[in-house]
């Protein structure tokens, strides 16, 4: 206990994960795309991400950059263009996170 009487929570490292799972999935667009993406049996160019989310390209672009450093999201080359896909071991680990609460 604090000298305020309040129990002291200390940032672990479960928490502090969690915390940036649900920043990356803290705006409705990031949302979208996920549960897109997640519909998909295969990856997807973030112009066919555009065609269903109707988003400008680059603020898509963003999004998905954002999902991918949280993990959420996957890419691949296959040039000229890069397709995104749903990394399941992470929907997985937050639902589980997310159920320590």
């Amino acid at each position: 206990m604090t000298s305020a009487g309040r129990a002291t929570i200390g940032v672990t490292h479960p928490n502090a994960h969690l915390a940036e799972l649900c920043r990356a999935l803290g705006n409705p667009v990031r949302l979208a795309i996920l549960r897109y993406l997640r519909t998909q049996r295969e990856f997807r160019t973030c112009g066919e991400i555009v065609a269903q989310i109707p988003r400008a390209q680059s603020t898509v672009s963003r999004h998905l950059k954002v999902l991918k450093a949280a993990g959420f999201v996957v890419s691949e080359a296959e040039p000229p263009h890069v397709r995104y896909g749903v990394t399941l071991g992470a929907v997985e680990e937050f639902q589980r996170l997310l159920a320590t609460l």
